[in-house]
């Protein structure tokens, strides 16, 4: 390991905001998180385990450690009942896994191609896209626990997985550091195409043929790529809002009104609306403040259009959230994690 120190961060977060780190560690081998906890820079509750960047808005430079997770590797495990179990390393690129999978002939991550980020950062946030969550094909996760100082595996049911949420982003939130996570993937492709515009940009490009999993893959990357910047041209954490959850009498109410309104009712009786939506019946597609924007073609993406300062993104999504409440009485929170925390909405 080579610590490094004010380190430039702004290659390292997709926003592009501007802030430096005091130490810095890029970790290519796991096994040396035992080695790493030692290190007297090393300070538990303040150090930054980085992934691929995608989900984090840097308001300021980073007084402590940031650790970025490199370690890769793919490697399969068994194959038994239709299903293959492939761990993967935190470190990889998550498009670059999802397009592995797809090659080796297996299905169930199609839906969640060109998702940013890493392997490890992905149960973190449960990812998701177009009817899947990445929880729906987790067999486990692989970390090192910070209290016991052990490598543990925690299967699906220990992760507490729901919408965008994990045992990683509430409980074990500064325990536990992931290390890999083995899926379960299909070694028989049933297509899940039910999910916005999938089946009708299937229909164009397979015609009467039946689709393969690299053809739902593509799919979703032309419909994403048509919505959403990438954030190597224009900086961004892709979704910044989560989809509110409203009580079914609420739905029901902007339902009376809004009769166009996207809505998809949840198990639990609760109603699930779309975020996107409502920013963009307030007007708000290219809105500015600052440096920062709401995305003209997707509103539920904020953009760093102009060399934005953290408090760019801060005043615009302020302001994106008080519209959307004074218009549909509906509180809108952010996805990506604040840092330091102290800053978030």
């Amino acid at each position: 390991m080579n610590i490094e120190h004010n380190i430039d961060l702004q290659p390292f977060n997709t926003f592009g905001l501007p802030a430096r780190a005091h130490h810095f560690i890029e970790l290519t081998d796991a096994q040396d998180l035992p080695e790493l906890c030692l290190l007297p820079e090393f300070k538990r509750d303040t150090v930054l385990w980085l992934g691929g960047g995608s989900n984090i808005l840097l308001t300021e430079d980073y007084p402590g450690l940031v650790v970025k997770m490199a370690n890769t590797g793919i490697r399969e495990i068994k194959r038994e009942n239709g299903l293959a179990y492939i761990e993967a390393q935190a470190g990889e690129v998550w498009h670059d896994f999802v397009l592995h999978t797809i090659n080796m002939g297996l299905s169930g991550l199609e839906n969640l191609s060109l998702i940013p980020g890493t392997v490890g950062a992905s149960p973190v946030q449960n990812i998701g896209a177009y009817g899947v969550e990445v929880k729906d094909v987790i067999q486990s996760v692989r970390c090192f626990d910070l209290d016991t100082q052990q490598f543990i595996e925690l299967d699906n049911a220990a992760c507490r997985f729901s919408y965008r949420e994990s045992l990683f982003k509430q409980a074990g939130k500064g325990r536990y550091v992931i290390v890999s996570v083995v899926f379960a993937l299909k070694t028989e492709f049933s297509p899940n195409i039910r999910y916005g515009d999938l089946a009708a940009v299937l229909d164009e490009t397979c015609g009467s043929r039946a689709p393969e999993a690299i053809d739902v893959s593509r799919a979703v990357c032309t419909i994403r790529s048509a919505k959403l910047p990438d954030p190597k041209v224009l900086g961004n954490t892709g979704s910044f809002f989560k989809n509110p959850v409203v009580s079914s009498e609420q739905a029901a109410k902007l339902a009376e009104q809004y009769p166009n309104m996207p809505a998809y009712p949840q198990a639990d009786g609760s109603v699930k609306l779309a975020a996107g939506w409502l920013i963009d019946q307030c007007g708000l597609k290219g809105h500015t403040i600052g440096g920062a924007a709401v995305h003209d073609k997707q509103a539920l993406v904020l953009v760093n259009k102009n060399h934005a300062s953290a408090e760019d993104v801060r005043q615009l999504a302020l302001y994106v959230r008080q519209t959307v409440s004074d218009k549909f009485d509906v509180t809108l929170h952010t996805e990506p994690v604040w840092l330091p925390e102290k800053n978030a909405l």
